[in-house]
């Protein structure tokens, strides 16, 4: 029976973003299934009293280092986003909306959110730039608002963050193989030997 990865995240966080360009292909190595689980990385810190490393001045500096470290030995490209840190409250509901209402349709839809945050640095905190983001990518702007403004979405980010506090996440990204919590990019060998 194949594995599989639950795979917590928020497109506000470079480190989320660098796994999610690692984790399809430790998947498809290893004939696991990569389940996208979205949560609201503000609720759990809020919850759990964490903070971005960027808030201390000395590991912000270090994270930035590691962020390119991590980018060259992963082959990506990642430009950190001067516009951080961003409020991904909508962005995550859209998240949410397209993975319950148009599943066929997520995998480009995180990618050219993800992309537009942490290779393209683009201010996601500007709706009109969110707005024209999403048209180039091929995504209906007002579509998307729309499902932003859905109760049942609303309610599964709600759910989905609420879970993931009660597994234990205090950050992003966070991954589970059989309930074994794995926090960070810098986590993935140790979850492609739990996939393994």
């Amino acid at each position: 029976m194949s594995k599989s990865v639950e795979f917590f995240f928020d497109l506000g966080s470079p480190t989320s973003y660098l796994a999610y360009t690692q984790l399809p292909k430790i998947c498809a190595e290893t004939g696991s299934q990569l389940i996208y689980q979205p949560m609201l990385l503000g609720g759990v810190f809020k919850t759990t009293g964490n903070a971005s490393p960027v808030t201390i001045p000395a590991k912000g500096r270090y994270m930035l280092q590691d962020l390119a470290r991590y980018a060259r030995r992963y082959q990506v490209t990642l430009n950190f986003n001067p516009h951080f840190p961003i409020n991904t409250l909508q962005l995550m509901r859209a998240v949410t909306g397209v993975q319950l209402r148009h599943p066929e349709r997520f995998g480009e839809f995180i990618d050219c959110l993800f992309r537009a945050l942490w290779v393209d640095q683009r201010n996601l905190n500007d709706p009109a730039v969110v707005a024209a983001t999403l048209s180039q990518g091929g995504f209906d702007p007002r579509e998307i608002l729309a499902l932003c403004e859905d109760e049942e979405v609303k309610t599964v980010l709600k759910d989905k963050t609420e879970d993931a506090l009660q597994r234990g996440v205090f950050g992003a990204p966070s991954m589970f193989v059989d309930n074994q919590l794995f926090f960070g990019q810098d986590r993935l060998d140790f979850v492609r030997e739990a996939l393994s």
